[in-house]
């Protein structure tokens, strides 16, 4: 891609502007046939011939028709930007109005950056300053690749060509420096100009709306009014985004009042904006009654009501409105899939996207493939994420750092870190992001070495890490007991890299310590914390007091973390466990006790498998899939195979919820992740691994079971719990039973 230098005050120019004003040929009165056959063109064949009739006859070497040909070629409804090129650069002398609609054609194109390039060119080449009706484009351009140099560069230009009192000028300012976020410059601009018109003023309060500045967005349209400017349905819309951005409801009901009072025109974008408004604001009623009455919809008035009903988890309603669309178009499938998937419903998600394969009426584009592949990481749906990769493949997208970094997520959560890290070396790009995706597989799958090693290679390619990177760094410490490792880039946070550590940073050497057995330096680090510790901190250090048997230190963890969250089952099912593996049945009773009277339960084991791209889920004792007795019979002969080779149900593990030693093995037996590997040995063949997504963390007697039935049976099993995996083969675990 074409790159631009920014010091554009420094570029040659003419020493001796001629007047500012268009210059253009008159047109030649000897082929008036051909520049009216120029305008009725409706194809880009017929203007090709056009132009070869017109080189053969000489007329095409004219300034004028030259030009009304490249106009055409550039703006015509079948315009086409190489072509336009190509015409251009055949005219032997363009005058300062062909350049002019040169920079306009590429400055409201895809890539701006190719306006500024012939900007360049024009300096060098033309014997024509630039103008008046040359600047707005060029700004227009600048504020398209949002670059607040160039800006500069060119506001100098137009100083030095005493056009910065033009009003045309100066809004095209106003709008750019909004563009590249420097709303202070923004202000300067409109504080200068003597008489503002409703543009200048649109312009700035849409800036301060969308550059999170909506109070004073606010203030400017009172202002507005006191100056007697008459708003428009632009100014309006700029309004209603402030409103949205402020959550102020109330004012955005006034302003709504003050659009049907003041006459001001009602069309689809201020209405589309007037919904926006009360959905941002919560307001789905209001929103409802509105869209109700719209006249006309597009596709941003659809997927808004869809979105705001989503948001509300009112997701029947959100399906109802997707369903009445007359061709729902793939804006309107995203946003559901995208709704599902950020609220915790995978499931749904994905049937949502299967719905849209078999609908064929929209083409799934990188938004869908982004919330489907999250989707798939979340229930460790490899099958579906495989499919979509290959889909990836066949239909020729290339792979940008947003899809690497989703792969990347989508095959380490699903239990495939070998293939994550073919993505990763495949990669033309990597971002921090994709750097850190890697690292976090690594880190989950308990390489943490490996995750380290990768520390390096990232600083070696000159990518900086982040916020994210060092969370997943410092996880990849936790899981593998590399303790000076993590108290080392903890340190060098700040120091050296200049990322401030946030809770998450402290949550995770809490657990590097806690973990490791240190469980006082934790504490201590917890009481030293620049920000109020949250619930995830004291989860940490009671977590750890629970594979040490620290009962004081879990005592007073528990009570800050209930202090925070008072219904956190976790909290109780953790210091429960501690009161039973130390004896001290009084304090498991009360806990029971408790979360009787508070109406807290314990959340319910859920175990999920994926054969032949089906999700398959199973609950604790759970009886309710279609060949539940096949399974449970299988689950009766592995338990008879592992009772053979001497296992021996490790009964603590249920101690606080069932009393009798009957009961006891029975309740391990029942474990979801039990019922799922029985599953997965019923319908996976001998060769493919058992993978298995956890929503809690895996119990001890399912882990040692797990490693005995990996050898017994000759399988792979790969287990995704609430923390990290577990990779079972030959009666071994790769967390070497740190976790």
């Amino acid at each position: 891609m074409a790159t631009l230098n920014s010091s554009l005050l420094s570029l040659p120019h003419s020493p001796n502007p001629p007047i500012l004003t268009v210059k253009n040929d008159r047109p030649s009165t000897s082929h008036p046939q051909t520049h009216s056959l120029i305008d009725q063109c409706t194809n880009l064949k017929h203007l090709k011939q056009l132009h070869a009739q017109m080189l053969r006859s000489g007329l095409f070497f004219h300034p004028y028709s030259a030009s009304k040909l490249f106009a055409v070629a550039a703006f015509s409804s079948f315009s086409s930007l190489d072509y336009a090129r190509k015409v251009f650069d055949h005219i032997p002398q363009p005058n300062l109005y062909t350049w002019n609609t040169f920079i306009r054609a590429f400055a409201s194109s895809p890539e701006p950056i190719h306006s500024l390039l012939i900007f360049i060119r024009m300096l060098y080449e033309s014997l024509d300053f630039p103008n008046k009706f040359t600047f707005p484009f060029v700004i227009k351009a600048a504020a398209g690749i949002s670059s607040l140099p160039v800006a500069q560069a060119i506001h100098g230009m137009v100083i030095k060509a005493s056009l910065s009192s033009d009003l045309f000028v100066s809004n095209s300012l106003i709008h750019c420096y909004a563009s590249c976020g420097d709303m202070d410059s923004a202000y300067l601009v409109f504080l200068k100009i003597d008489e503002k018109d409703v543009v200048s003023w649109n312009s700035m309060i849409t800036g301060f709306a969308q550059g999170g500045c909506p109070e004073k967005a606010l203030e400017l349209f009172q202002r507005m009014e006191v100056e007697d400017v008459s708003p428009n349905y632009v100014t309006m819309v700029g309004v209603l985004s402030a409103c949205s951005k402020k959550l102020d409801l109330e004012f955005g009901r006034w302003v709504c009042q003050y659009i049907e009072r003041n006459g001001i025109h009602l069309n689809l974008t201020l209405s589309n904006a007037m919904l926006d408004m009360y959905v941002k604001n919560g307001s789905i009623e209001d929103a409802r009654r509105l869209f109700d009455k719209m006249e006309e919809k597009d596709v941003v008035s659809w997927t808004t009501m869809i979105d705001g009903y989503a948001k509300g988890r009112d997701f029947d309603a959100a399906r109802s409105i997707f369903y009445a669309m007359p061709r729902p178009e793939i804006a309107a499938w995203n946003v559901l899939i995208s709704a599902y998937e950020q609220n915790g419903k995978p499931k749904e998600a994905l049937s949502i996207f299967h719905e849209l394969q078999r609908s064929k009426t929209a083409k799934p584009d990188e938004v869908t493939l982004l919330s489907t592949l999250s989707a798939c990481s979340q229930l460790g749906a490899i099958d579906i994420g495989g499919w979509i990769h290959v889909y990836i493949k066949k239909q020729g997208i290339k792979l940008n750092c947003h899809l690497t970094t989703s792969l990347i997520d989508m095959y380490s959560k699903c239990g495939d870190l070998e293939k994550a890290l073919d993505i990763f070396y495949s990669a033309e790009m990597r971002d921090v992001f994709v750097w850190s995706a890697m690292i976090a597989g690594l880190a989950m799958h308990g390489r943490g070495r490996a995750a380290i090693d990768f520390f390096v290679k990232m600083q070696e390619a000159k990518v900086m890490p982040n916020s994210v990177t060092f969370t997943n760094l410092l996880s990849a410490c936790s899981h593998t007991g590399l303790v000076e490792e993590g108290r080392m880039f903890f340190n060098q946070m700040e120091s050296v890299y200049g990322v401030v550590p946030g809770i998450k940073h402290y949550t995770c050497m809490v657990d590097i310590l806690g973990r490791a057995g240190h469980l006082e330096e934790a504490f201590e680090l917890i009481g030293k914390m620049p920000i109020v510790p949250s619930a995830s901190v004291w989860g940490a250090l009671l977590g750890a007091c629970r594979i040490h048997g620290n009962v004081e230190l879990a005592e007073i963890a528990c009570g800050n973390l209930l202090e925070i969250d008072p219904s956190n089952h976790g909290a109780y099912v953790l210091l429960s466990n501690i009161y039973a593996k130390t004896g001290k049945w009084d304090g498991v009773s009360g806990l029971r006790q408790r979360m009787k009277v508070f109406g807290i339960k314990k959340e319910p084991g859920c175990s999920s498998i994926e054969v032949d791209g089906i999700i398959h889920e199973f609950l604790v004792g759970d009886n309710s899939h279609p060949i539940s007795n096949e399974i449970y019979s299988k689950l009766d002969e592995i338990v008879d195979r592992l009772k053979s080779a001497g296992y021996v149900p490790n009964a603590s593990h249920v101690l606080q919820f069932v009393e009798e030693d009957d009961m006891k093995e029975k309740a391990l037996n029942l474990h979801s992740e039990k019922l799922a590997i029985a599953f997965g040995l019923i319908r996976l063949g001998p060769s493919q691994p058992i993978r298995i997504v956890k929503n809690l963390r895996v119990c001890g007697d399912c882990h040692s079971a797990a490693k005995l039935i990996s050898m017994l049976y000759n399988r792979d099993i790969i287990l995704r719990d609430r923390y990290r995996f577990h990779h079972f083969s030959g009666g071994k675990c790769s967390c070497m039973d740190y976790w």
